[in-house]
């Protein structure tokens, strides 16, 4: 089973996961207009969990750090877009393209800029004195995201916050009998950008060159002069904003929010980083787009079985490969 699993990656078969599972509910589906409608929601929905994937991912499999808090970024960086778009309402209810795009970005910036810097200081300040201990590790940021849970209780309340979108962000592209939100198609761009950048970083920089060699021999990275402490602060730091910026994405997304949103989305965060495998952008990227495409379908054809469909996929995947799809680091 071993050697056939790693055959067929070899042969791209692991990338082509998402492409087979659509075109399985393609068949299933039949109707091709509800089937691209599903498709490009899964889509969507699956690049906004990889904005907030892709940090853990990094975090977990490259610094060893069991971040149970992770998801606290994803709920604090949706309250502070909602806030600023809010705050920007003029601008986000304007006719002006331009104006809208300052209000989005505006949003999503402070939202990515707050997580990079609260990771910052969470690092520093809660995760430096556990590193290495496990158990510490899950106590401590557990804790963490029950108190900053309370924080957006304090600041925001516990009413739902109603997450109003730019104007040229709604509606929706008609072509014939297929509806696809403008919205989801711009959250698939930004996935994408998203990707794109991480995997130009940690493959064709110098830094990213760095941080991969610190995963595999700490101790001669740095007998060669580099502080790889600082390097892996920085992988902490990106991988908040990250979260941060997945969370104004599914704001906007939902529409509607309320406090309990990072303790929602952390099972699934955590999900798609087994599936992908530790580490690894290309291993989260892939698990989030086979969770949102399989959700999307299994939610139209078998509803009653939607809550399960996530413990499902990880479970045959795990059989199938125990260290995940592509992982950079095997525990």
């Amino acid at each position: 089973m071993n050697a056939l699993s790693q055959n067929i990656a070899r042969l791209g078969g692991v990338n082509l996961l998402p492409l087979a599972i659509s075109l399985v509910a393609l068949v299933m589906i039949g109707n091709p207009s509800t089937w691209v409608t599903l498709t490009v929601a899964g889509l969507a929905m699956g690049m906004m969990i990889f904005l907030m994937a892709s940090g853990l991912s990094l975090i977990f499999g490259l610094m060893d750090v069991m971040n149970f808090s992770h998801s606290a970024f994803v709920s604090f960086g949706a309250f502070i877009a909602a806030s600023v778009l809010a705050w920007l309402s003029g601008w986000n209810e304007s006719d002006s393209l331009l104006l809208n795009l300052l209000a989005l970005f505006a949003a999503i910036g402070a939202a990515t800029l707050f997580g990079m810097i609260a990771g910052y200081l969470f690092e520093k300040i809660i995760i430096k004195p556990v590193y290495g201990d496990h158990l510490r590790q899950i106590l401590i940021t557990v804790g963490a995201l029950i108190v900053s849970e309370q924080l957006i209780l304090a600041v925001w309340g516990g009413a739902p916050v109603s997450v109003p979108r730019p104007s040229f962000l709604r509606g929706s592209i008609i072509l014939g009998d297929i509806s696809i939100e403008v919205y989801r198609l711009f959250a698939v761009g930004l996935g994408l950008a998203a990707f794109v950048a991480l995997r130009l970083v940690l493959n064709r920089t110098r830094i990213g060159l760095l941080v991969r060699a610190g995963v595999e021999n700490r101790e001669m990275v740095e007998a060669l002069g580099f502080r790889i402490d600082r390097l892996f602060v920085g992988v902490f730091v990106v991988g908040s904003g990250l979260a941060a910026m997945g969370g104004a994405m599914w704001a906007g997304y939902e529409t509607l929010i309320t406090p309990a949103l990072g303790a929602h989305m952390m099972i699934t965060v955590f999900i798609v980083v087994i599936i992908g495998g530790l580490g690894s952008v290309e291993g989260s990227l892939l698990g989030a787009l086979i969770v949102g495409l399989s959700g999307n379908y299994m939610a139209f054809l078998f509803p009653k079985m939607a809550l399960a469909t996530n413990m499902i996929v990880m479970l045959v995947i795990l059989m199938w490969r125990p260290y995940g799809l592509r992982p950079a680091v095997k525990l």
